[in-house]
């Protein structure tokens, strides 16, 4: 993966757009002339942890999914260290705008059982997100990337003091809102970060077959804002990046422009959602070749090399992030729905017809009771 380095004398931002960052080789020790973000231990160990609670999360719900116990669900296996890494670099009262794969930027504000029944079909998962200065997930390609401007615009006009981050597949940039949101970011100068996740696929199109671009950074540049390319496998660099664009986007220099786009280079190992076939379009020796980028025991390497971390304080780590998965499924799985909120969110106040199909409902309830109606004939 050949790329560049985060040096002291040379920050990240201003860069070529093709110039890609990078602080850990792939067994974690430090590149050369590459200096690590000037955080506590204990942060990055912290990393580490929500790396390896994010996988283990991930892969108890494909297990539930497969089990009828969960819908259709995106693994975000391989793209743990973005999530994560641009997540440390922001502050509480920072938004994220996230597409549906981001769930470690979830672990990392504070998960709870809560998410997971937005995958189990209760919007309540959706509402829960907010609190956490989270904006609900959204499955349709691309259409939260205006609403982040917007939020970024708002907040200024408010003199505000907050910086919100986008996260989007590569694919969302071959959608008109990509274009659009972008556009408005740089003629309004908004402090807004549009977080591209490039894992090589949207679904099975290759990154290739998206754009002629060389890079997808370099789009930026239309715009009138700086754009960069990061490895998005390395947790350091993708916090570093990040600092850096929140940094500009609040408090810019006189010249710079707030918005940043960041093209975080990166592999998804599993299938696009538990409803794709990943065998039919790429090859086992491709993802191989990938997880040797593997951001997981990158950082683990990284945490050793420093003398953070042994096979004990590893064991006790990994012992406790099953403790909470374990828990939050179990929690997840006490909700008792009402199926009447079907009705509740179509429209803002129902019309006749709503109305008319819920009366039939309780009707249908009361006459047969749940237990006939969920009968398979």
């Amino acid at each position: 993966m050949p790329v560049d380095t985060v040096s002291e004398e040379r920050t990240a931002l201003g860069r070529e757009a093709d110039d890609r960052v990078q602080i850990l080789d792939a067994d974690g020790a430090v590149l050369d002339d590459a200096a690590v973000p000037d955080l506590a231990d204990d942060q990055f160990v912290s990393m580490y942890r929500e790396m390896w609670l994010a996988r283990h999360l991930d892969e108890r719900a494909i297990s539930l999914q497969r089990q009828g116990r969960l819908g259709t669900y995106p693994s975000l296996a391989g793209q743990e260290a973005a999530q994560i890494g641009s997540t440390h670099a922001l502050a509480d009262e920072d938004w994220i705008l996230f597409q549906y794969r981001e769930h470690g930027a979830v672990v990392t504000r504070g998960l709870s059982h809560e998410y997971l029944l937005y995958w189990m079909g209760h919007e309540i998962g959706n509402e829960w997100l907010a609190d956490r200065n989270v904006f609900p997930l959204n499955i349709s390609i691309g259409s939260h990337l205006p609403h982040a401007t917007g939020m970024a615009w708002a907040s200024k006009l408010k003199g505000e003091d907050r910086a919100f981050v986008c996260h989007f597949g590569d694919g969302a940039t071959s959608e008109g809102d990509f274009h659009e949101a972008c556009n408005f970011a740089g003629v309004f100068d908004v402090p807004a970060i549009f977080f591209c996740n490039n894992n090589q696929y949207a679904i099975s199109m290759g990154r290739g077959r998206q754009t002629a671009s060389d890079t997808i950074a370099q789009k930026a540049s239309a715009y009138g804002f700086d754009g960069i390319q990061v490895d998005g496998m390395d947790p350091l660099a993708t916090y570093e990046v990040t600092r850096q664009a929140v940094q500009k986007a609040k408090n810019p220099e006189e010249g710079q422009m707030r918005p940043t786009l960041i093209e975080a280079m990166m592999y998804r190992f599993g299938a696009h959602t538990t409803a794709d076939d990943p065998s039919v379009y790429r090859d086992d020796e491709e993802v191989e070749r990938w997880k040797r980028w593997d951001p997981i025991p990158r950082m683990e390497g990284f945490l050793r090399n420093r003398g953070l971390v042994d096979d004990e304080s590893l064991d006790a780590i990994h012992e406790e992030c099953r403790e909470i998965v374990a828990d939050v499924i179990d929690e997840s799985m006490t909700y008792d729905p009402n199926p009447e909120q079907f009705f509740e969110h179509a429209y803002e106040e129902p019309t006749p017809r709503v109305r008319e199909q819920l009366a039939e409902f309780q009707r249908l309830r009361e006459r047969h009771g749940d237990e006939a109606l969920l009968e398979d004939e």
